[in-house]
């Protein structure tokens, strides 16, 4: 919903009155959030309805206020709920990158858990950036350029970061599974320190 939520918030704003589009999108949520309980029995309800609580305000609002723009502060919502989630994990005795890192690797060293920490703060970061961006687009720019970029340019980005974070991990620690991706990288990285 977060991927399409740009697009959808450009072409309802290009093509209908701002406070149809808000009330659409708080409906939507409301949805969401029902068809979330509905599909989950056994999942304790309040887990499943947190994404729609924590957004339904910024349409609900928008559409109480007649102020459009309030749709645009979703990206930025989100990017601060990441940075407020990893950043947490960093007082706790696992960060978010460790717990993504056990997946493949179980046994971690001392040196795997201090670069786990260290990409953790790199996210951190990008949320911080990534959230500013959106801010400053949606305040600023034309709704294009908002939708294109938290539409499509931050996705990019944060596949980016990402992708080359685990193939610096891969390079950095030689920890290879028996996937795909694993066994090229391996070859490829292996061929590069050997010539």
């Amino acid at each position: 919903m977060t991927v399409a939520y740009p697009v959808a918030v450009y072409v309802g704003l290009t093509r209908f009155d701002g406070q149809r589009v808000a009330l659409g999108m708080t409906l939507l949520l409301l949805l969401v959030g029902g068809l979330q309980l509905a599909a989950r029995d056994r999942v304790r309800p309040l887990s499943l309805l947190a994404v729609p609580l924590t957004v339904l305000p910024l349409p609900l609002l928008a559409y109480l206020w007649s102020e459009p723009r309030l749709l645009l502060a979703l990206p930025v919502l989100i990017n601060l709920l990441f940075l407020l989630h990893f950043a947490s994990s960093l007082r706790g005795p696992q960060t978010i990158v460790e717990r993504f890192a056990r997946l493949q690797v179980s046994d971690m060293s001392a040196a795997e858990l201090v670069y786990c920490r260290q990409v953790t703060r790199l996210w951190c970061g990008f949320f911080v950036v990534n959230g500013s961006l959106a801010g400053l687009l949606a305040l600023f720019a034309p709704l294009s350029a908002w939708a294109l970029y938290t539409g499509l340019i931050a996705y990019v980005l944060m596949g980016l970061l990402g992708a080359g974070e685990y193939v610096v991990r891969k390079q950095r620690f030689g920890r290879f599974g028996a996937g795909p991706v694993d066994r090229l990288l391996s070859r490829v990285l292996h061929e590069r320190t050997t010539s």
